[in-house]
């Protein structure tokens, strides 16, 4: 998938400027996508060129003029054709962090006790990203329920992408929690204490 694709995507929700969808990607679109601001200004730039987003721009008082990006017709329709090609490619994982718990048992004690540091340290950003994503299904539900929401709403994609972000940093705590316990055990028997209490 093409990042011009989560950036159309993320124009679903309505204009908005190069600033807004970068904070919208770090929100929300990060649960399934990542790009840095400098990678979105790029992106918005070659699609202005491309004619897939239009641009207009916002005088302010004290402060630089905003650029604000909506979709095209033909914005639409590409995103359109795009939803409507064959299977998604397999999800591929590049994960550092799971590399080095792989060959943890070569390490020493204090090697052993650096990947606890680096998985108690994903625990962490998972357990913040999942109460961000909570207060997000919060905001959308707005009092109704799952089911109230699903059948009334403009759009399900936003909710139901949201769910996939949740799941997967609950996954990441669960794994994370299982990987402390057994972590410290193997630093506290390669050093010879007893196991060392995390979280």
């Amino acid at each position: 998938m093409a990042l011009r694709n989560a950036v159309m995507a993320a124009l679903l929700e309505g204009e908005a400027s190069g600033y807004d969808l970068a904070k919208g990607f770090e929100a929300s679109v990060a649960n399934f996508w990542m790009a840095t601001p400098q990678q979105l200004y790029r992106e918005l730039e070659r699609m202005e060129g491309e004619g897939l987003v239009s641009a207009r721009v916002v005088q302010q008082e004290r402060r630089p003029n905003k650029r604000l990006f909506s979709l095209t017709g033909a914005g639409r329709r590409v995103l359109r054709a795009y939803v409507a090609e064959g299977p998604a490619k397999p999800l591929a994982i590049r994960d550092e962090l799971m590399v080095k718990v792989q060959c943890v048992d070569i390490g020493d004690a204090e090697d052993v006790r650096a990947v606890l540091a680096a998985v108690a340290e994903r625990v962490e950003r998972s357990t913040a990203k999942l109460a961000r994503y909570r207060r997000m299904q919060e905001r959308m539900l707005s009092g109704r329920t799952e089911d109230e929401y699903l059948t009334t709403a403009e759009r399900v994609g936003p909710y139901l992408t949201l769910q996939g972000g949740i799941a997967l940093e609950r996954g990441n705590i669960q794994w994370g929690e299982l990987a402390l316990k057994r972590l410290a055990q193997r630093a506290a028997a390669l050093s010879g204490g007893p196991a060392a209490v995390h979280r």
